[in-house]
């Protein structure tokens, strides 16, 4: 969709230092510029922000990941937020594609932090009006703040790139890691129109170890292993090598935000998988080199959000997998997005 320039002219976007990448490519899909900001440092690594253009009465999104180093990736965005609010700023808006500290959405034990209610605090005092965060590791994490926020999902984009690419080619079902993610899963299977299967997990008193076995059927088919993050790897390649135990063809592996922590790269690439596709979330650099590794780019959806919550439209169209597929095509038409 197209704003009007009064829309355009009232917005500024800046980018921080964990996706400077991401960033370019949803100001470029935009055809705008990002906003002018010096990062620094003291000689102790205080972080210190100088934002080197008037805002005044500006609507300003910031486009950060909370990824390693994710303290010093949220306090970069802290004292961002603090500086734009300083600033006279009409309304901070900011944009996180990676919302880390997520897993900690709960209280599993005695004594024990809930980390995500605890970020959600501190942007909200730094004095952030909204936030838009793709693929939260939990949906309720939404309800930890008292400030809009849009939680976007990358399942129809990944869904997209899967037909196109022809991996659903043939008999195809999609499996979740653990019963966490069945509803994740569950959602990628309707819009491809194939069944669920399930690795399941559960600790034996009898062994006082775990027994994983694949719930549902698997053999002779295409599996698409489906989560919103990847760490480790080792539950990639630990289910991998399950599922082509009950005779899966092949194995592609969809994650959302690639962590991809210590010897995550070389796992993958030794786990037999034929494809590990991912978002663009988190800047892998160098390590999107792996053959095994895809790369799919989210700003398409970031930035038609934008121009969407810019413009006071409704982000609803962003989750329908054929609206996905024209804008990912680049010929969406003004009446489609309206």
């Amino acid at each position: 969709m197209k704003m009007n320039q009064a829309s355009q002219e009232n917005l500024k976007i800046f980018a921080l230092n964990s996706n400077r990448p991401l960033a370019e490519e949803v100001t470029g899909e935009m055809g705008l510029e990002l906003g002018a900001a010096d990062i620094t440092r003291f000689q102790d690594g205080e972080i210190r922000i100088n934002v080197e253009e008037s805002i005044r009465g500006k609507d300003v999104y910031l486009i950060q990941s909370t990824n390693d180093p994710g303290n010093d990736n949220i306090m970069e965005l802290l004292i961002m937020i603090d500086a734009i609010k300083r600033a006279s700023a009409r309304t901070i808006n900011a944009i996180i594609p990676y919302y880390g500290y997520a897993r900690q959405d709960r209280k599993p034990g005695p004594r024990q932090a809930i980390t995500a209610k605890v970020l959600a605090n501190m942007l909200t005092l730094a004095g952030a009006d909204r936030v838009v965060a793709m693929e939260l590791h939990s949906p309720q994490i939404q309800g930890f703040f008292d400030i809009p926020v849009d939680h976007l999902s990358a399942t129809a984009l990944m869904a997209n790139h899967l037909i196109d690419r022809g991996y659903t080619a043939g008999e195809t079902v999609v499996v979740s890691p653990d019963h966490a993610g069945v509803s994740r899963a569950r959602e990628m299977a309707e819009l491809l129109d194939c069944p669920l299967a399930i690795i399941d997990k559960r600790t034996t008193e009898e062994t006082l170890g775990e027994d994983v076995r694949v719930v549902g059927e698997v053999e002779g088919c295409n599996c698409i292993l489906f989560d919103d993050i990847m760490d480790t790897a080792k539950t990639v390649a630990r289910a991998s090598a399950m599922l082509k135990e009950a005779g899966a063809q092949k194995v592609y592996v969809c994650a959302t935000h690639p962590v991809l922590s210590g010897k995550a790269v070389e796992r993958i690439d030794q786990s037999g998988i034929e494809k590990a596709i991912v978002a663009n979330t988190i800047d892998i650099g160098d390590k999107a080199s792996c053959l095994r590794i895809e790369v799919v780019s989210v700003a398409p959806i970031l930035a038609d959000a934008i121009k969407r919550i810019q413009g006071k439209q409704s982000i609803k169209p962003l989750f329908d997998k054929s609206y996905l597929r024209n804008l990912e095509a680049g010929h969406l038409q003004d009446s489609e997005a309206e």
